[in-house]
């Protein structure tokens, strides 16, 4: 009977070297609340504590080193220096072989897409970055910056304004604990050039990429950079109507103004508009309902001035406005167009 040899498991061996600095000894704080029972107990200890930081006690960093007591993980971005023995202990030939290196950020992205203030031509794009610790030793965030595109501008919104300085809103330390996540956000408005012509950035658009730069214990920089990242433009079919004015609170049963606008987000058609206005049970509009409005070239716009009033007190939604295409024969409806708080105008106190 002919015995079969065990199957290989692997056909390459691999041996790695690596070089490698000694690294800061990390602790677990313990703390509490001085009103808790332990009072100051669990403080005092750490600041009695040899290991910890003088002053930043509640950090995992020591002030001594220690020896590495394993090989450790190898992280994308970082400086990793050794010695890679690859030996194939098969007789087969083997191919395409891969190294990978483990990721040490895990990062996340989120699209708002925000109507614009009274300046601006378009909406704007808010992008929130979540960015998570992954590996096993705190990090310093150095740089978190997103690169835009050319279509748009950005602003960063992790800082604040105090005594005329700007404070990051993660405060003067900027360390990220293991496996802690931090959230990221930024404002990108589209380029005056690409936001006046209104069917540019529909569909698929670059938003840019993110740009993060950290710093690990002994002071090693890693660097990682995502690819460009997409959004799907929101669509608004071949007419589009936003609010450009609106009172936040208003009285009850008291006419109130908004400023819509009406843009033609077709590049080929103009249209021939007719505006009707339809109440609800808490809105009610004030004017002539079928009124014509006139043609809209292609990529072209206009502002409209209306009037209605409440009925009804509370956070009441504004709906019922239709727009009809008279070449087409095509209606287009919008509610929930936004909301507005009603209140009374006069209070009445009981005796």
């Amino acid at each position: 009977m002919e015995v079969n040899p065990p199957k290989q498991e692997h056909l390459l061996a691999l041996k790695v070297m690596r070089l490698t600095k000694p690294t800061l000894f990390t602790n677990i704080p313990v703390t509490c609340e001085e009103k808790d029972l332990p009072g100051d107990l669990f403080n005092q200890l750490m600041r009695d504590d040899p290991s910890t930081v003088n002053g930043a006690e509640v950090l995992m960093l020591g002030e001594m080193l220690t020896l590495p007591q394993n090989f450790g993980n190898i992280f994308l971005g970082e400086t990793f220096s050794s010695y890679i023995s690859v030996h194939n202990d098969s007789n087969q030939v083997v191919k395409d072989i891969l190294v990978k290196v483990l990721k040490p950020l895990d990062v996340k992205t989120k699209f708002y897409n925000a109507e614009s203030d009274l300046s601006s031509v378009t909406d704007e794009v808010f992008l929130e970055a979540q960015i998570q610790n992954m590996t096993t030793s705190p990090m310093f965030m150095e740089k978190v910056s997103l690169e835009p595109s050319i279509m748009y501008n950005v602003t960063e919104l992790n800082s604040v304004s105090q005594a005329g300085e700007s404070v990051s809103t993660f405060g003067s330390r900027a360390y990220l604990q293991p496996m802690d996540t931090r959230q990221y956000l930024y404002c990108l408005k589209p380029k005056k050039e690409f936001a006046e012509k209104a069917g540019i950035i529909k569909g698929v658009t670059v938003i840019g990429k993110l740009d993060i730069v950290w710093k690990t214990n002994l002071g090693e920089r890693g660097r990682l950079q995502t690819s460009q990242l997409q959004r799907m433009a929101p669509g608004y079919g071949d007419v589009r109507l936003s609010l450009e004015a609106i009172p936040d609170t208003v009285n009850l049963e008291e006419p109130f103004h908004i400023t819509c606008k009406i843009t033609n987000c077709s590049s080929e058609r103009t249209m021939d508009l007719v505006l009707e206005m339809c109440n609800t049970n808490s809105i009610h509009w004030c004017g002539i309902s079928g009124r014509q409005l006139g043609k809209l070239h292609p990529s072209s716009s206009l502002c409209l001035a209306l009037t209605l009033l409440s009925s009804v007190q509370g956070l009441q939604s504004i709906s019922g406005l239709r727009l009809t295409d008279t070449f087409l024969k095509r209606t287009y409806e919008y509610d929930d167009i936004a909301q507005v708080c009603v209140i009374s105008s006069a209070i009445k106190v009981e005796s």
